[in-house]
């Protein structure tokens, strides 16, 4: 039997070269109109401060972008609030072990580095073992609701598919589409933005372009991000069942086409076969 291996190995090579197409589409013209925008501001800036020259303020753009990779915020003053307070911290633990990695924020020293590294070595694994146990307490939960709602006279795959639309509605809703109400109304995001940074993050994408808690002229309460990184665990839960369904039934949808390809091709050699008269057998001899 034909394995579907390389068409699925197709696919997922065209499903990269048209997304590159897209984004290229997309966003190579915005990104020549913001970088001509820059120069033009640097310009502007030179020409209303004479007492600079163009070095000068490379390297202050130089100091600002070394501030930002440090986790510095160059807006505001020396009274923003730390970026490694325990509920950060707490909150950036979350981003290394479920593989986030926002990158807004890293160690800068070398023993918190050092750190980092065996941290995720130990901690990856144990979010994924939590992970899995998390997935299958959701499961035992879809079972019973599954009794539940299965009643006699009721075909299985029609209780299934029930259960399914409660799980998909109930999660959509507590993971999607009720957090970015919370975070536009606490960051100030549209709730499209909202919903982008909730499903990049959940997702464990994580740009690092949205982040919430970082924005320095909003004053947060101390659990706000730790309540975020406890809301993500949960989320990552549910987006992996839900992935794992979608992957699931795409690989049966696959195998199912191509086995009745193989099917129909098998039938018509046996055809073939019985229509043509049988040839005589040749016996060549050792």
């Amino acid at each position: 039997q034909i394995s579907w291996t390389p068409l699925l190995v197709l696919g997922y090579l065209f499903y990269l070269l048209l997304g590159a197409m897209v984004f290229q589409l997309l966003e190579k013209q915005a990104e020549t109109h913001f970088r001509d925008q820059f120069q033009l501001e640097k310009l502007k800036f030179l020409q209303n401060y004479t007492c600079l020259d163009r070095q000068a303020l490379e390297q202050f753009v130089q100091v600002l972008m070394e501030a930002w990779e440090k986790g510095v915020n160059p807006e505001g003053n020396s009274t923003n609030p730390s970026n490694w307070d325990f509920s950060n911290s707490f909150f950036f633990a979350g981003t290394v072990v479920t593989t986030i990695g926002y990158g807004n924020l890293s160690p800068s020293t070398v023993a918190g580095q050092i750190f980092c590294v065996f941290y995720a070595l130990f901690g990856v694994p144990l979010n994924l073992a939590f992970l899995n146990q998390l997935g299958k307490a959701l499961n035992a939960h879809l079972l019973t609701l599954e009794r539940w709602v299965q009643k006699p006279g009721r075909a299985q795959v029609q209780c299934q598919f029930t259960i399914l639309a409660i799980f998909l509605t109930t999660g959509t809703l507590l993971f999607l589409v009720f957090p970015p109400l919370v975070f536009s109304y606490v960051e100030g995001w549209s709730y499209g933005e909202g919903f982008y940074f909730t499903f990049i993050t959940l997702s464990t994408i994580g740009f690092g372009d949205y982040v919430v808690g970082t924005n320095p002229n909003k004053h947060y309460i101390p659990v706000y991000r730790s309540l975020t990184a406890i809301w993500i665990v949960f989320g990552l839960a549910w987006l992996a069942l839900v992935f794992n369904v979608g992957a699931d039934l795409m690989e049966r949808y696959l195998q199912l086409k191509w086995h009745k390809s193989d099917l129909s091709l098998a039938e018509g050699d046996t055809t073939k076969l019985e229509d043509e008269p049988e040839q005589p057998r040749i016996h060549i001899p050792s």
